[in-house]
């Protein structure tokens, strides 16, 4: 408990993971693009769409839960969340479950982006993390595109606190295929959660910069 308090109350650590080929059908932290896991196979787990339908992002292991993965969804039409882009209007998802491998089934499969694996994450103290290029950054301070105070208003009145980021800065050359496109604009996805000594809990989208 105290890393977590360390990396994510502190922030003078954080971890950062880095995209790697899937040569193997068993990725060490997690994977972008490819299929879902499979825990979302299961009627009972479907995504609550409404009329958005939603697409496959990422799937890594909950950093300080090694029994628990953090997937992110996607809606598929760009504007629908680039009109929306902040807590608590953002329609991104964020969802915690069990560990789960990949799905068979294409459900959510975006096809624009080719799977690579997530590596393990790697300590790094945050003042050398900003001169570097990486997929996910756990703990620290968040590396913002623009520095301005209304993207966490409503969430520190709310009391969450920077969780990680996911950063299109770490995609490889490879990553993105056919009609593919960045995501976020060539941008950076904040994740924020409730954070405390009991542990870490309801993490959300709390907003989204493009460069």
């Amino acid at each position: 408990m105290d890393n977590q308090i360390d990396l994510l109350v502190h922030r003078k650590d954080c971890m950062l993971y880095y995209v790697e080929p899937a040569i193997t059908d068993f990725p060490r932290a997690g994977w972008i693009g490819g299929n879902a896991p499979r825990f979302f196979d299961n009627p009972a787990h479907l995504l609550d769409l409404g009329d958005r339908t939603y697409l496959f992002y990422l799937s890594f292991v909950h950093p300080f839960q090694p029994e628990r993965m953090i997937s992110i969804f996607v809606p598929e039409e760009y504007e629908e969340y680039l009109e929306h882009n902040m807590y608590p209007d953002c329609p991104i998802k964020v969802i915690e479950h069990p560990l789960s491998a990949e799905s068979h089934q294409e459900t959510y499969t975006n096809t624009g982006l080719r799977k690579h694996h997530i590596s393990i994450g790697e300590p790094c103290t945050d003042g050398k993390s900003v001169d570097r290029s990486f997929l996910i950054k756990v703990g620290g301070t968040p590396r913002l595109l623009q520095n301005e105070e209304y993207y966490s208003a409503k969430l520190d009145e709310e009391a969450f606190s920077f969780f990680f980021q996911v950063d299109e800065d770490g995609y490889p050359d490879t990553i993105l295929q056919g009609d593919g496109s960045y995501l976020f604009g060539y941008g950076s996805l904040y994740i924020y959660a409730r954070i405390g000594t009991a542990g870490i809990g309801h993490p959300v989208a709390g907003f989204w910069q493009f460069s």
